[in-house]
């Protein structure tokens, strides 16, 4: 038997999966690094940790397994986004990596808006936000010039790690779409951002698609990792394309609910056609050729991680979920805003805050419970709803993540969206899709759906109750007017925050 290996190098923690050519997880290994807070609003980790990460994990693996490494043919990775990763000409980090989550860049997200002006969304399909890399780019070379002088080039996270691991410079498209500096459609770096910056050609990597193969091991790698020189590496993917490919979202007509700490609505899209008017993400796919719209729940899952910490810290998920599904829809008139650390889509405001609504003597936990539960899933229908607005048809939705270990969640999926949700047999998301990669790069499947048959697969259906997504569409309805009618309270509020 042979394996492939999807690497996830992810915000806290980077993850192996050792898969086998019929789709099976033999194994699998992690390793956890630190992120640094120095300021509030700032988010940088130690590129050198996710080298140290991943090698220790790839060893891990090998030794869980028992798997030779001979057998092993290729790998590839999947990337947390967005993040900066600055390089001198020797390709040395000149600084700590910036993230994906680090909101110090309001200021250059203004910078770009005004410079840009219409091309911004015309050629990189995205608004300017704070998470992306360029802005990080421009606050470096205001604030920390001597940083920005020594620095030759940059690259995102998951593609400093595949450097060190073969010694070749690339990034491939999917997260290349997320720097603002990629003219999407055309699949190149845009002259016109570069121009307006002042940023040169060689400052950026060659590009290559996800399942290009960027070179083998080296010598050093090889010994480091217990993997042969001959492993093939392949350039990956970034992780919102890779967990697409992980949950076979490779066709038209499919949709993906993914709730994790934060949640996101991700639409497979055939052509660069669809216009969203930036009120979505729209990046280059994972699939050479293709597409996704992507809509982002800043605080999904953790949103009821933080119920669950702030009113019954040490209970179970299941002990704080007790009795909700004895309530009806619409938790007896009791709503929730799950902006308790801002909002993205389709607002993209750092001051807004979360709210319950219609408060009562008669609402108990469980109420609350619930209506967080509602609230998550009524803001995840909020990037459905712009899709469809867009004249998408959305029928039928992949839901990965904690959304999809609770059935009652399922359901509410269903009934809120007004669509069928599938849950997955066995969910590796993002790392699956890296692995996924590597096995179309290795030639064991002549593409990614035929891969995709064999190694994603459906659980449970769940089908919309015409009932309850009559009361839902009612309740949706007013949950879209409650970040207007409490927008000018909280910004107020905001100043009062320690």
């Amino acid at each position: 038997m042979n394996y492939v290996i999807g690497i996830d190098l992810g915000t806290s923690a980077v993850k192996a999966l050792l898969v086998a050519q019929d789709g099976t997880v033999r194994s699998e290994a992690t390793r956890e690094y630190p992120l640094y807070h120095d300021q509030a609003g700032w988010s940088e980790q130690d590129p050198e940790d996710w080298v140290s990460g991943t090698i220790g994990a790839l060893n891990d693996l090998l030794a869980s397994s028992g798997v030779s490494a001979d057998s092993i043919e290729g790998l590839s990775f999947s990337g947390q986004m967005h993040g900066l990763v600055l390089l001198d000409a020797g390709n040395s980090p000149v600084r700590r990596a910036i993230l994906w989550n680090d909101t110090r860049t309001t200021e250059q997200c203004r910078a770009i808006e005004g410079a840009l002006g219409d091309k911004l969304l015309s050629v990189t399909r995205n608004p300017a936000l704070e998470g992306f890399t360029l802005p990080k780019i421009l606050w470096v070379k205001q604030h920390e010039p001597a940083a920005y002088a020594k620095a030759a080039s940059f690259l995102l996270p998951k593609d400093y790690v595949r450097l060190r691991l073969t010694g070749a410079v690339h990034m491939d498209l999917s997260d290349a779409a997320g720097t603002l500096m990629l003219d999407v459609a055309n699949k190149t770096w845009s002259d016109d951002v570069l121009s307006a910056f002042g940023i040169p050609a060689s400052f950026c990597p060659p590009l290559v698609e996800a399942g290009a193969q960027t070179g083998t091991l080296t010598a050093q790698a090889a010994q480091q990792t217990g993997l042969a020189e001959s492993t093939k590496v392949f350039a990956g993917g970034a992780d919102n394309a890779c967990g697409a490919i992980g949950s076979g979202i490779l066709s038209p007509g499919l949709t993906l609910c993914s709730i994790g700490t934060s949640g996101v609505i991700l639409t497979y899209e055939a052509d660069a056609s669809a216009d969203y008017e930036g009120k979505v993400h729209f990046f280059n796919h994972g699939q050479a050729g293709a597409f996704y719209a992507m809509g982002v729940t800043l605080a999904a899952g953790y949103s009821l991680s933080w119920f669950r910490n702030a009113f019954a810290k040490g209970e179970s998920f299941d002990a704080l979920l007790e009795g909700i599904e004895n309530i009806p829809e619409g938790s007896n008139g009791l709503l929730f805003t799950p902006y308790i650390v801002g909002e993205r889509t389709p607002h993209a405001d750092a001051k807004i805050r979360g709210s319950f609504v219609g408060i009562d003597g008669s609402h108990t936990r469980a109420h609350f419970a619930r209506a967080v539960m509602e609230g998550i899933t009524f803001s995840l229908n909020e990037s459905i709803a712009i899709f469809r607005e867009a004249g998408k048809t959305v029928d039928k939705v992949v839901s990965i993540g904690g959304g999809a270990k609770n059935p009652l969640w399922l359901q509410m999926q269903a009934d809120i969206f007004g669509a069928t949700v599938v849950s997955l047999e066995n969910e590796q998301g993002p790392g699956l899709g890296a692995a996924m990669l590597a096995a179309v790069g290795c030639g064991w499947y002549a593409d990614l759906a035929s891969c995709g048959e064999r190694f994603v697969k459906h659980a449970r259906t769940y089908e919309p109750n015409e009932e309850a997504s009559r009361t839902y569409a009612r309740l949706f309805d007013i949950y879209r007017q409650a970040y207007g009618h409490t927008r000018e309270l909280n910004h107020a509020l905001y100043a009062f925050r320690n």
